[in-house]
């Protein structure tokens, strides 16, 4: 098999007209979340067990298998029992790390593809993966097929690797163009990067964590948070086999627009409808905390509880003073116990402390009852 040869972007051959309908849809369904998302005024806090299963489930269509009960388990101090799972969970971490640091980054100055080198280095930064140019681009050619098998049986070669910098240039230049429609345009930018694969690992999660970078540099977002990993998983087999028909088949490009727009209007309206439960389950558990401790410290406690639902009690931490005493705080967790909206997920023994959980917080992100 050859190298592919990627178009040049912009693509010439676009059906706006059978389009419209969808770009119509997506974008209204954009709006709706981006008007929940605007509307949050700690959306870091609420939003942030979406945050991990996005990195979750992004990282499970390349392979993964650990679940968002198991990241939040580990980061509260419970080691999984399989080597392999652990490997998953650091890989996972690492993702939710790319992200934030492309978040950061943004805020000083526009995307370019120094910081995709950079997000890359993290995104491979001691895990399976980080022997293969991590945080470079690939100067050898790759290609994709079943594990172990030649370069003869590939079902897909990327572009030649003296040739990358040259698309990856042409594609930077796309990226920062201004197009008849954004979301459009995003669906071309995605695709795009998987053709040409300028990594040897990392290719997919990196063209997903662009998703709401480039949704937030379009202005199309108040905060670069929107989670697309779910339906793609969901779809993992057509969104597969749309990317690799493109440059095989005929109008292969506008099939796989159709999908990825298809894709954002369902997952924006799941993303609205998971936002502004999680806002729902906050606000009902403001009041009732509020209610059963009394105390000052009930709303920064109950925070930190979403920013991190599965915890020990020397993870909180109260950077303002005055702050409550270890005593006070073990009579709130213990109240909060005993009212059946914390539970014990392990028992405290020896040197081992315990761990509690936000029951009604995971299993509303996951979907599905699962501690």
């Amino acid at each position: 098999m050859h190298p592919f040869i990627p178009k040049i972007l912009p693509l010439q051959d676009v059906n706006w007209e059978s389009l419209i309908p969808l770009i119509g849809k997506a974008n209204r369904s954009l709006a709706h979340y981006d008007g929940v998302l605007y509307g949050v005024p700690n959306s870091d806090v609420l939003l942030s067990p979406l945050t991990t299963q996005e990195a979750v489930l992004s990282s499970r269509i390349e392979g993964t298998q650990a679940t968002l009960g198991e990241v939040l388990r580990f980061e509260a101090g419970e080691e999984p029992e399989q080597e392999s799972r652990r490997l998953d969970i650091h890989e996972i971490m690492n993702y939710r790390r790319a992200l934030r640091h492309a978040e950061l980054a943004l805020q000083k100055k526009p995307f370019n593809l120094n910081l995709i080198l950079e997000i890359h280095g993290i995104l491979l930064d001691s895990v399976r993966g980080k022997d293969k140019g991590c945080g470079r681009f690939r100067t050898t050619q790759n290609w994709i097929g079943p594990p172990g098998s030649p370069i003869e049986r590939a079902e897909f070669v990327p572009p030649d690797p003296l040739q990358v910098k040259e698309y990856l240039y042409n594609w930077e230049k796309y990226y920062h163009a201004d197009r008849p429609d954004p979301l459009v345009q995003l669906a071309i930018v995605h695709a795009q990067f998987e053709i040409i694969h300028p990594f040897l690992d990392g290719n997919g999660r990196i063209g997903r964590i662009l998703f709401p970078i480039f949704l937030h540099e379009k202005k199309l977002l108040s905060r670069p948070m929107f989670y697309l990993s779910a339906y793609l998983e969901e779809h993992r087999d057509e969104y597969i086999t749309r990317l690799r028909a493109i440059g095989q088949q005929d109008d292969a490009w506008n099939q796989w627009i159709r999908f990825f727009l298809t894709a954002l209007d369902e997952q924006a309206r799941q993303n609205t409808s998971k936002a502004r439960a999680i806002i729902d389950l906050y606000e009902k558990l403001k009041v009732r905390v509020i209610e059963l401790t009394h105390s000052q410290y009930a709303v920064p406690l109950l925070d930190q509880i979403f920013e991190r639902p599965f915890f020990q009690s020397t993870h909180l931490l109260f950077p303002a003073d005055p702050k409550p005493s270890r005593q006070s705080l073990a009579s709130l967790l213990r109240t909060l116990r005993e009212s059946g909206i914390l539970k014990v997920i392990r028992k405290s023994r020896g040197r081992r402390a315990q761990i509690l959980a936000l029951v009604e917080l995971i299993n509303l992100c996951e979907g599905k009852e699962i501690v």
